[in-house]
């Protein structure tokens, strides 16, 4: 859902490579961990193989609002594989994205921030909500509209603390604009948070140990 829309040179030089120092950190610990892992389940493999494909390609489908939005089913790619196979999936989606001119390659760093807070929010929300809330459709959906929320303060915040190279607009008056879009993102999150639920109740009948749960 949330996606820095700015091309390469909007940022200046070093916070690219400060945005992209910490997005290989993060991805160096994931791949530290999953290396890590005895054997990785091949299950999860093949289900971060279709989430990679399906999230580029939903990716691709601008919903005509405000000048078009998207979703991009990271909590749903959290909920589904977890952080650390999650973490990957939203890199390699930023690059086929930014491949396409969809945001530039200097973004890249700053963008998988973004969607890795989804991810990770998503799938500890899932997760530490099932003490209290059984079904998986409102958990999955709660689960999403947080991750959501947090995704687009982390984008805001990342755009503020960079700054727009050639913009006249203060910081204030940047905030405005973001805090138009960050409404409209979160309307669209009902649609994604519905569609990731339905998801997710479908998969806990057929296929509930893919999700951690027992079959009833």
């Amino acid at each position: 859902m949330a996606h820095i829309h700015l091309e390469d040179g909007s940022f200046s030089l070093l916070w690219v490579i400060i945005w992209w120092a910490l997005a290989i950190f993060l991805l160096g610990i994931s791949l530290y961990v999953f290396r890590k892992a005895k054997r990785p389940d091949p299950r999860r493999i093949t289900i971060a193989a279709f989430c990679t494909a399906a999230a580029f390609a939903i990716f691709q489908v601008d919903i005509p609002i405000a000048g078009g939005v998207h979703i991009n089913l990271t909590p749903l790619i959290g909920i589904l594989t977890g952080p650390v196979i999650g973490s990957l999936i939203v890199f390699i989606t930023n690059i086929l994205a930014a491949a396409i001119g969809h945001g530039g390659w200097g973004m890249i760093g700053a963008n998988t921030l973004v969607n890795f807070s989804e991810v990770i929010v998503a799938w500890a929300t899932f997760r530490l909500l099932k003490r209290w809330i059984p079904g998986l459709f409102p958990r999955a959906f709660i689960a999403t509209i947080l991750g959501l929320f947090v995704g687009n303060c982390m984008m805001i915040g990342i755009i503020l603390v960079s700054g727009i190279q050639g913009v006249s607009q203060s910081s204030s008056q940047i905030l405005g604009g973001l805090s138009l879009i960050f409404a409209i993102n979160m309307a669209v999150a009902v649609i994604e948070a519905f569609v990731t639920g339905l998801v997710v109740n479908y998969m806990g009948r057929v296929r509930p140990d893919l999700l951690g749960e027992e079959r009833k």
